[in-house]
C-alpha cells in the first residue's frame, strides 16, 4: 500500500458572525483556497484527481455539490470533479481522510481535501428549521426515538454533561477560554499563521476595498474577570459564549498525494499521514468521541499520548480538550498550542483542514515530529488522525 502525503495545507483567516468574510460566497471562498495550492505545489490543473470538500449546512449557497461548485470555480480543469462530505464538525478532517485512503491504494493519486462553512450566510441549524417549516420533516425517525425516545440531542448538553463527567469547573474552562484567545493573540503578533494564511480580498459593508489576512475573533485584551463576568448558556452550568467556539465564516485546504504523484510533479512533500480512524460514541454526551478515537489512532501506530508532539484537539467547547487531556493523560503544553477555536473561530465545515493546517505549520516552525488532531462531531462520532513531519519522501 502507498503512503499519502501532505504537500500542501492553506487556509483563510476565520472571520467572526456577519463580519469581513459575510459578503464572500462559500464556493468562492473554497475555490480561493484551492487556487492557492495549485500556485504553491506548481501541480499541472489538470493532474487533481478529485476534490473532496466537508460542508456542515448543505442548503441555500452551500447545497448542489459545494465539492463540484468549487472544483469549477477554481482554476483547476473542468475534469477534475467534485464531492461533498458532512461528517459535521469533522467534515473536512473526514474529507482528508477519504483523500488519504484514495492515494494508499493507488486509485487516485493527487487530491485536493477541504472545506468551508459561510456561517454568517448559511446558519448553524438552517437545514433543519426548513425541514420544520415546510414540512419536510426533521432527522430523528421512528427507530431512533425508540432507541432515545424524548430525547433531542444537543451540543449544549452534551458540553456540560462532558463537564460534570470529567469533573471540570466553571474556574477551569474560564482560565482555558483566556488561553485560547492569549495564545491565538500571541501567534498572530508573532507572525506565526502568517505562512498558512492565504489573504482574502473582501468588498466591506461600506463598498470599500480591503484584505482580509487576520482571523477576526480574537480578543486579544481578554481577561479571567471579563470571563468570569459571563452568564452560563444553561442555568445552572458551566460553559459561557467566552467557553464556546465562535460562529465563523472560513475555508481550508489540504492536497494530498501519494509517492507516485511526489515524483512525477516533483511535489513539496510537508507531512506523511501516519495513521487514522474514526469511532462512533455515546450520542447524548456527542463530544466525548475524541477521546476513543485517540486511543484508536494511538494503538495502530502503536505508541502512547507521550510519543506525540503537538496535538490539535477542537474547541467546539472548552470542556472537550480538557476533558481529552485528563482523560489521556496529555500534556496541556502540546495542546492547542497557538490557540483553538475558542479564539479563533469554527467554520464547521472547513475546522478539520483548518487545524491541520495549522498543525503542518507548527510541526515545521518547531521542528517537531509528530502531530495529532482529533475533533467531536454532531452524532457522538469523531476522527483523529496521525501526522509525521517530513522533509522529503525518504524521512
Amino acid at each position: 500500500m502507498a503512503d499519502a502525503y501532505i504537500v500542501g495545507a492553506v487556509r483563510t483567516a476565520t472571520g467572526k458572525k456577519k463580519g469581513r468574510l459575510s459578503n464572500l460566497h462559500p464556493v468562492d471562498m473554497g475555490a480561493i483556497v484551492v487556487d492557492e495550492l495549485l500556485d504553491r505545489t506548481g501541480i499541472p490543473n489538470d493532474a487533481v484527481d478529485d476534490v473532496i470538500f466537508g460542508v456542515v449546512m448543505q442548503i441555500g449557497s452551500q447545497a448542489s455539490n459545494l465539492g463540484r461548485n468549487v472544483s469549477m470555480s477554481s482554476k483547476l480543469d473542468l475534469a477534475v470533479p467534485g464531492t461533498t462530505v458532512d461528517r459535521q464538525c469533522g467534515s473536512s478532517l473526514q474529507a482528508i481522510q477519504f483523500g488519504a485512503q484514495a492515494v494508499m491504494s493507488g486509485t487516485q493519486d493527487v487530491i485536493i481535501s477541504g472545506g468551508v462553512e459561510a456561517m454568517s450566510t448559511v446558519e448553524i441549524g438552517s437545514n433543519i428549521r426548513d425541514g420544520l417549516a415546510n414540512g419536510r420533516g426533521v432527522p430523528k425517525g421512528e427507530r431512533l426515538e425508540l432507541q432515545y425516545p424524548g430525547i433531542q440531542f444537543s451540543q449544549f448538553d452534551g458540553a456540560e454533561l462532558l463537564a460534570e463527567k470529567y469533573e471540570i469547573s466553571r474556574a477551569d474552562l474560564d482560565a482555558f477560554g483566556l488561553l485560547s484567545h492569549q495564545r491565538a493573540a500571541a501567534a498572530t503578533e508573532k507572525g506565526y499563521f502568517k505562512q498558512e494564511i492565504v489573504p482574502l480580498n473582501i468588498k466591506l459593508e461600506d463598498g470599500s476595498a480591503d484584505v482580509h489576512s487576520v482571523d477576526e475573533g480574537i480578543r486579544a485584551g481578554a481577561t479571567l474577570e471579563g470571563m468570569q463576568s459571563l452568564n452560563t448558556l444553561r442555568e445552572g452550568g458551566v460553559i459561557t459564549a467566552g467557553t464556546a467556539s465562535q460562529i465563523s465564516d472560513g475555508a481550508a485546504a489540504v492536497m494530498i498525494a501519494n509517492e507516485k504523484a511526489v515524483a512525477k510533479y516533483d511535489l513539496p512533500v510537508r507531512a506523511k499521514i501516519h495513521s487514522l480512524a474514526v469511532v462512533g460514541s455515546d450520542p447524548v454526551i456527542m463530544l466525548e468521541g475524541p477521546i476513543p478515537a485517540t486511543r484508536k489512532v494511538l494503538d495502530k501506530a502503536g505508541w502512547t499520548i507521550d510519543d506525540i508532539d503537538l496535538y490539535e484537539v477542537n474547541e467546539a467547547f472548552g470542556s472537550v480538550p480538557l476533558a481529552w487531556a485528563k482523560a489521556l493523560g496529555a500534556d496541556p503544553e502540546k495542546l492547542n498550542v497557538n490557540g483553538g477555536a475558542q479564539a479563533l473561530g469554527h467554520p464547521l465545515g472547513g475546522t478539520g483542514a483548518k487545524l491541520m493546517t495549522t498543525l503542518v505549520h507548527e510541526l515545521e516552525r518547531r521542528e517537531k515530529r509528530y502531530g495529532l488532531i482529533a475533533i467531536c462531531e454532531g452524532g457522538g462520532t469523531a476522527n483523529a488522525m496521525i501526522i509525521e513531519r517530513m522533509n522529503s519522501v525518504t524521512g
